[in-house]
């Protein structure tokens, strides 16, 4: 027998091992959908779809298909990576059984979605409470309120799917509006409203940006009968800056934090601003920057018929390298503005606060990598359902985050390092004295944080 030369041990492999549970880790979502209520609110909500003497729950089917997301799943069939583990995850409905549920909703979609939507709903309410000083509505005002970020994206369909359209950028597929909850710079954020929309749709549609807000009002844990006011801060780029959009927002009595587009004459106007009226604006970490600058130019403006209150500020900064100038741009100096309600506070605070809005582009990219890169079903209404899935996967990592991660870097982890570090964690299922112990792999780098998570989990009382 001759000696092996490869850097690595010469293994045999068998598929004989028993009792071995890969993604053991994704114990810890598990857990957060029970702490949060989330598996009994499903199944609640959709006890209509349950046939008499059916074997499986629709909530719990929806729940696995999450699961199988949060995992790095992209279709219905990657469930099966939760049915091979019934020590772990239960009972698992076949693929026929998931694909009938998901035909069953998407035949009544309004009726199935709301259902869902008040499912989600009720957890939030009930992890947001659970998260304490954590949680993302503690002690918001008008200075210090809840965020509420919108934008849209894009996502290329690789077939024929219904109402799939050509995109703005040539491309082909659908064009999803989103909105955030922004868990600020020591978190990362949760979705509260999914719009589907074809390719083609607009991306500046007031109406659409209308619906999302609407349902994502309805998502945070607040008395429907009271006006929340201005502690919830709603940022938009540019695509939100319309006339009705903004009428909204105000009669809704909500704070607004929205780009404007600029045109010659605003342009005309900013250069009318003394050197003196203008103050150094501040990078990411709060500090002022070199080659930027921020003014307020309501006054230099007729805003008659905008809404009453509304503030433009204007941002100039120096180029990046290579950067192409707009025509509206002056001095060799770049030029963006955007508009708020906020009466207080320091510009550059303010313009800080603005394009902190960025953060929107990472939840996107998250949901992406959870299940939004691909829609994998023909029918438009199944897609809308399957996008509700997303989101329930999305916000099983994030409350799992908020709830159990809190005092370490893992808070702020992405759904990528997350699969790597926690959720691939094996285990091995053993029973003693009629309870069933998982065995997590004791060599795993970051074991102990599973663990601790787990155990902070474990301590939390289940909604009643």
């Amino acid at each position: 027998m001759s000696k092996s030369t490869s850097p690595y041990p010469r293994v045999s492999a068998s598929p004989s091992g028993t009792g071995i549970v890969s993604h053991a880790g994704t114990m810890l979502l598990l857990r957060a959908a029970e702490k949060t209520g989330l598996t009994t609110a499903l199944s609640t909500e959709l006890a209509d779809l349950r046939k008499p003497l059916a074997r499986h729950d629709p909530g719990k089917i929806l729940l696995d298909l999450a699961v199988s997301l949060a995992i790095g799943g992209d279709c219905l069939a990657d469930i099966d990576q939760l049915r091979a583990h019934p020590e772990l995850f239960g009972h698992v409905a076949s693929d026929p059984t998931v694909s009938r549920l998901i035909a069953t909703l998407a035949a009544h979609p309004e009726r199935s979605l709301a259902a869902i939507a008040r499912a989600r709903a009720t957890a939030r309410s009930h992890a947001w409470t659970a998260a304490g000083a954590a949680a993302p509505d503690h002690d918001i005002d008008e200075q210090h309120p809840l965020v509420l970020d919108v934008d849209a994206t894009l996502v290329t369909a690789h077939s024929d799917k219904q109402f799939a359209a050509p995109t703005f950028k040539r491309g082909f597929g659908f064009h999803p509006l989103c909105a955030f909850v922004d868990h600020g710079q020591g978190g990362t954020g949760e979705p509260v409203a999914m719009l589907l929309r074809p390719g083609n749709a607009g991306s500046n549609t007031a109406s659409d940006h209308v619906t999302v807000i609407a349902d994502a009002l309805a998502q945070l844990p607040f008395d429907p009968s009271y006006r929340v006011g201005k502690k919830v801060l709603v940022r938009i780029d540019g695509a939100g800056g319309s006339h009705d959009l903004l009428d909204y927002l105000t009669k809704r009595r909500l704070s607004y934090s929205v780009g404007f587009g600029l045109t010659d004459t605003h342009a005309d106007a900013i250069a009318l601003v003394p050197d003196r009226a203008w103050t150094p604006a501040y990078d990411a970490d709060g500090q002022v920057r070199a080659g930027a600058w921020v003014t307020e130019i309501t006054g230099l403006l007729d805003l008659s018929t905008w809404p009453k209150g509304m503030r433009v500020i204007v941002r100039k900064e120096r180029p990046h390298p290579g950067a192409q100038l707009r025509f509206t741009d002056r001095d060799g100096l770049r030029l963006t503005a955007f508009v708020t309600n906020t009466r207080r506070g320091q510009l550059p605070d303010l313009e800080l606060r603005h394009r902190r809005r960025a953060r929107c582009e990472d939840r996107i990219r998250a949901a992406k990598v959870t299940g939004l890169q691909n829609l994998p079903l023909h029918g438009f209404d199944q897609n809308r359902i399957w996008l509700a899935i997303v989101q329930l996967a999305c916000e099983l990592v994030a409350w799992s985050q908020m709830l159990a991660l809190v005092d370490h870097p893992a808070r702020c982890w992405e759904p990528k390092r997350l699969r790597l570090r926690l959720w691939s964690i094996a285990g091995r299922i053993s029973r003693h004295a009629r309870r069933t112990v998982l065995g997590l792999a004791a060599r795993a780098p970051s074991v102990e944080v599973l663990t601790a998570a787990l155990d902070r989990i474990d301590a939390l009382p289940v909604p009643v």
